[in-house]
């Protein structure tokens, strides 16, 4: 025997297998089934073959003609009675008894005939033929008779003789209809039907084993082929890893228990693979992130580092090179400032993006801005139309932000004197609407999906000189995503911007939770 054969069958009869327990149980269900039926079919086959027997001795006791019993008694004179000292078969309540005549009377094996008269004399019918009946008190016959007189149902007894032989006893009324001289007994032994028990239940018993090991050599072949689909799941789940979480498992293999279990695996597969795809992109932002970080904080350290060399040189004895020298530096200072603060803002709304929200009217928000608005916007026309007042649940001091960011976004693209900004706020459905546009250079729609990514540029006229590090928009997307709302980008080169706002309308925080 192989190695693998002989780690499978330990396996098989490992008490912790499944094949194992259902076998072993399901034989066990068998064998606790075949007994009680092995036990009722005795008690059941016993009171059968009793009863057979107590009919058929029934019926020889009415092919026997009446007279034969009542004439022997009456040929007897009162000198043929005698103590049950002196009967050859006394009985155990000193019935009274008398021998009887010879009778033509054929006596099968283990048969006995008794006769009781009417005064309970006891007529050994068989004495002779070598069975010893059994005999009853004189109040038993007097009940038996009172029952046979009342046509009660009397099918058998089962009593014992002197000689403590088991013994099956029928009864019956001699003499004619309405006028009994008697009580008839017919008795014969019980070895012969106990034997004929014990072999129709021997005869079960093999045939109940046989039924087992027949049971257990189709059972095997039968359990491992129902339990396939489920060593196809263990299997699946073993060989299972981060790199083959597209694989799934058939939801069709004929067993309902089995399908729902590979729906449940495929879908825990499927959970799987879409946490490790949204893991490796994390990863690559993050990694790209970090870089694009780096490098813009690179830059203006590199400058700042290149002024003071530059002063270090000599130029702080030049006062206009010192002015220009430490103007520069406040900028790139400032500039790099200006990044720390949005990557720890950007940070913070990634970390935790539950805002502290309070009734804000965004008509009264807009109205407020417009003097700031219109400064940063220089020549530019702003508009500011409101079409309808809204109120709701918002941080005030965070969509100014957004309304900034996507302001000067709009600023830095449109022409100094020909530029027009429009922000219009309105309803839509349960939301309140604010539209952003502008008549700028317009974005290329390829760059519009990246558009909210950090450190995104969309084309290169977009440099450090003309906007920021890319985390302007980012900024405003994780705002409004922390409101619960959307922002969309509608852009056509040559032709504008668009920056579509829905935020939820009259919803408080714990409404929302």
């Amino acid at each position: 025997m192989s190695k693998l054969q002989s780690n499978r069958l330990i396996r098989l009869f490992s008490p912790r297998s499944l094949r194992y327990q259902l076998l072993s149980r399901s034989l066990l269900i068998l064998a606790v089934l075949f007994l009680l039926i092995g036990v009722l079919q005795y008690v059941l086959m016993k009171d059968f073959i009793y009863k057979n027997k107590a009919e058929a001795l029934s019926t020889q006791i009415m092919a026997m003609p009446i007279d034969w019993f009542i004439n022997s008694n009456n040929s007897h004179t009162p000198d043929n009675r005698h103590s049950p000292n002196n009967d050859e078969h006394p009985s155990t309540d000193n019935n009274p008894q008398r021998d009887r005549p010879d009778l033509p009377i054929l006596y099968q094996p283990g048969l006995s005939f008794v006769f009781v008269d009417l005064n309970g004399m006891i007529t050994d019918l068989s004495k002779n033929s070598g069975t010893s009946a059994p005999l009853l008190s004189t109040e038993q016959y007097d009940l038996i008779k009172q029952d046979l007189l009342d046509r009660k149902p009397l099918n058998y007894k089962v009593v014992r003789n002197a000689e403590g032989t088991e013994q099956l006893v029928v009864y019956r009324l001699a003499g004619p209809p309405g006028k009994a001289e008697g009580i008839i007994q017919v008795s014969t032994e019980t070895d012969s039907l106990r034997q004929l028990l014990l072999t129709q239940l021997a005869i079960f018993t093999v045939l109940a084993i046989l039924a087992l090991a027949a049971g257990l050599a189709l059972y095997l072949p039968l359990l491992r082929r129902t339990l396939q689909p489920l060593f196809r799941v263990v299997q699946a789940t073993q060989e299972t890893h981060a790199g083959n979480l597209t694989e799934r498992l058939p939801i069709d293999q004929g067993q309902e228990e089995i399908d729902r279990l590979s729906e449940a695996f495929n879908g825990m597969l499927q959970r799987l693979d879409t946490a490790f795809e949204e893991e490796r992109k994390l990863t690559e932002r993050m990694r790209r992130f970090v870089a694009d970080a780096s490098h813009e904080l690179r830059t203006p350290m590199t400058s700042i580092h290149g002024f003071l060399e530059v002063l270090l040189r000599g130029a702080a004895t030049n006062p206009e090179q010192l002015k220009r020298a430490l103007m520069s530096i406040q900028l790139e200072s400032g500039r790099m400032n200006k990044l720390v603060e949005d990557l720890l803002a950007l940070a913070k709304l990634d970390q935790d993006q539950q805002l502290l929200l309070t009734e804000t009217q965004l008509d009264k928000l807009l109205l407020e801005m417009e003097p700031q608005l219109a400064i940063l916007a220089g020549n530019r026309n702003v508009q500011i139309v409101i079409a309808q007042r809204v109120s709701g649940f918002y941080h005030s001091d965070k969509l100014k932000q957004v309304i900034l960011n996507i302001f000067l976004n709009a600023v830095q693209h449109t022409d100094s004197d020909a530029g027009m900004i429009a922000l219009t706020l309105s309803h839509e459905d349960n939301n309140a609407k604010l539209i952003i546009e502008d008549n700028g250079v317009g974005i290329q729609e390829e760059h519009l999906p990246h558009l909210f990514e950090r450190f995104y540029r969309s084309e290169s006229s977009r440099t450090r000189k003309n906007g920021g590090a890319g985390l302007g928009l980012a900024i405003s997307k994780s705002i409004i995503d922390a409101h619960g709302g959307t922002i969309e980008v509608v852009s056509h080169p040559g032709e504008g911007t668009a920056f579509r706002i829905l935020l939820p309308l009259g919803r408080s925080p714990l409404e929302r939770e």
